[in-house]
């Protein structure tokens, strides 16, 4: 490989890492706009935080947990340091034709804190600061990288006859996320006031355009995390997977829209939004494996699905402020079983390995998450009292206002 080609690749690498660096903005803007004034400080400082705790964490210990190198391949752990040691060759094609060692590291940091960020919408206006701080370090720098290991570092789910397949992370990623967020919701229990005996009450966010900038910003990245999974610039890879990605976004916004309105008889902003996220999460298992069609069925079934999804969790009282459970964990697992069902992949076997990844993964990262909700839960506490909750967050765990010249209803 000539030097133009490894540095072209290095540096599309490079650009996607700042794509995706850029949805951590996203989620913070979606979360904030779907949930009360009163909260947004703690919402803003919760996403200011979460990418700072996955850098430095995956450059502690996450990044040799996820890649252990080649003695720990088809097992089920593996750790080759702490810290970040250049190896020989670094920044030549001896490392990856694709990208320099330190490339490799930071495109992977910014996926890091992704699933962290997941449980954040699921959690909001109710959990402690410092317990959800807690729990972001132990599941971004140890869980998440570990299942990572199962598949993208070489372990047992790569190992199988028929290899588990998740390009760019629709159950590493976002299954990891919602896993914790789905444990999260389930042990805060719901907001004050959320359901009650005349049935669920809902809770509307204070800003329908800051969401909506949240959700495009999300999309705009998306690009750069599922273009930026091909780990090269290959033409015919990185346009084939920037128009799967966009093609099930925009049928997801469709899924949502169809099946809201034959829902609820309205035409509903927020799960339009919904829609096209769980279109994006659905896609991301196979962006690179599917044509056109089968993208546009991935999506709109994914903006489906995270319609009665919203529904089933009101109806169960899990109460998520934002749909994320809805959007990356159900939207996940419909994702990665699509690949056995389309594209290139699509068979029996295919279908099989799919499921059983899904399965390892959500009962490693359940347990996880159960284990340290639970044990903070019985310790310290992770819910602020019923005061601090109705009075906002804001006031009493940052002794600010996001909105301080205007008057809130709440």
């Amino acid at each position: 490989m000539n030097q133009e080609i490894f540095t072209i690749n290095n540096l599309w690498v490079l650009v996607a890492t700042i794509l995706v660096f850029i949805m951590h903005l996203g989620f913070a803007a979606l979360e904030a706009g779907l949930t009360r004034a009163k909260n947004t400080v703690n919402i803003l400082f919760k996403n200011t935080i979460i990418p700072a705790i996955g850098i430095l964490t995956y450059a502690f210990i996450g990044f040799n947990l996820m890649y252990p190198g080649d003695a720990f391949v088809g097992g089920f752990f593996g750790i080759s340091g702490l810290g970040l040691s250049l190896p020989e060759g670094w920044d030549t094609p001896a490392y990856d034709e694709g990208f320099t060692f330190y490339t490799d590291f930071i495109f992977q940091a910014m996926f890091a804190a992704t699933a962290a960020t997941i449980v954040s919408g699921a959690v909001a206006e109710r959990i402690k600061l410092g317990p959800f701080i807690f729990f972001s370090i132990l599941y971004v720098g140890i869980c998440y990288p570990i299942v990572g290991m199962w598949k993208w570092g070489g372990g047992f789910l790569d190992s199988l006859d028929t290899p588990f397949y998740d390009f760019a992370g629709s159950t590493i990623v976002h299954s990891v996320g919602g896993w914790g967020a789905l444990v999260g919701a389930f042990l805060l229990g719901p907001r004050l006031g959320k359901y009650t005996e005349k049935g669920m009450k809902p809770i509307p966010g204070h800003s329908i355009p800051m969401a909506t900038i949240g959700v495009f910003l999300l999309w705009f990245g998306w690009f750069g995390f599922n273009g930026g999974s091909v780990l090269s610039a290959d033409p015919g890879d990185v346009s084939r997977v920037f128009v799967t990605t966009a093609i099930a976004g925009a049928a997801g916004a469709f899924g949502a829209l169809f099946s809201s309105y034959w829902k609820f008889k309205t035409y509903d902003i927020t799960m339009v939004l919904n829609g096209i996220l769980a279109g994006l999460v659905g896609i991301t298992a196979g962006a690179d494996v599917m044509g056109v069609g089968e993208a546009a069925i991935i999506g709109f079934i994914g903006g489906i699905i995270v319609v009665f999804g919203v529904v089933l969790f009101d109806k169960i009282k899990i109460d998520d402020p934002v749909g994320a459970i809805s959007v990356h964990l159900l939207g996940g697992i419909w994702g990665t079983l699509a690949v056995g069902l389309f594209g290139d992949l699509a068979s029996l076997s295919q279908f099989l390995s799919q499921l059983l990844g899904i399965a390892v993964v959500g009962a490693f990262c359940f347990f996880t998450s159960w284990l340290i909700f639970f044990s903070l839960k019985r310790s310290i506490g992770i819910r602020v009292d019923a005061r601090e909750e109705l009075e906002g967050l804001d006031m009493h765990e940052h002794s600010m206002q996001a909105y301080p010249d205007f008057a809130s209803k709440d």
